[in-house]
């Protein structure tokens, strides 16, 4: 079953789409990214799979997005924004995996810890902007402080897997995939594939929640 909610915040209005499963263990909370909303690949194949494995995931499109604007406000303000979120997500009193993609997985790390996140999964994870990997945002991915799983391409110019530093967490790489997990068509690995991977690896991982 699926279900639209807007739940006000301070950053304004945003809104949660529910994909309930029927014995429901977890709540995965997925957010989107600077450049895009749910409608991603990622979330869209999440969304659809997971509440078969008796996880109800919420997709949520920040106030930003939700007010029909085209650029992320600052970091600040989105997580303004998902600690707005964060009691309607938690409301169905079941463990909330605080997840995102992007810019929405750097505020999952951010706030796991104040919010009581039970763990973080971070879909491409931004490591640092194209091209300046002096400018790193490893310190939000190590201070996560709760299990975290991160999913990146392995072609992603925002960082490559072979880039990120040791630390508690783990790391699956999907193969020729770049920041949107789009993977060329010389690649010896198909878009469904691709997708493939990325669904597999957060029901196994789910599922080692408990």
């Amino acid at each position: 079953m699926t279900t639209s909610k807007i739940v006000g915040t301070e950053a304004g209005d945003a809104r949660i789409t529910w994909y309930e499963a029927e014995r429901a263990r977890l709540v995965l909370a997925v957010s989107h990214g600077a450049g895009g909303g749910i409608e991603a690949r990622d979330l869209r194949a999440i969304a659809a799979v997971l509440p078969e494995h008796g996880v109800t995931v919420a997709l949520v499109e920040q106030p930003w997005r939700v007010a029909g604007k085209k650029l992320a406000p600052a970091p600040k303000t989105l997580d303004t924004g998902w600690r707005g979120v964060w009691p309607a997500l938690a409301a169905p009193g079941l463990p909330v995996v605080s997840g995102g993609r992007s810019a929405g997985a750097r505020v999952a790390c951010r706030t796991a810890t104040e919010l009581g996140a039970a763990a973080v999964l971070a879909l491409s994870f931004p490591l640092h902007p194209p091209g300046r990997p002096e400018k790193s945002r490893a310190e939000e991915l190590l201070g996560a402080g709760v299990p975290t799983l991160v999913v990146q391409g392995g072609n992603d110019p925002f960082g490559k897997p072979a880039e990120f530093p040791e630390g508690d967490y783990t790391l699956i790489e999907v193969p020729y995939g770049d920041h949107g997990f789009a993977v060329p068509k010389r690649a010896d690995l198909g878009q469904e594939e691709a997708v493939a991977i990325i669904t597999r690896t957060v029901v196994e991982w789910t599922v080692s929640l408990g």
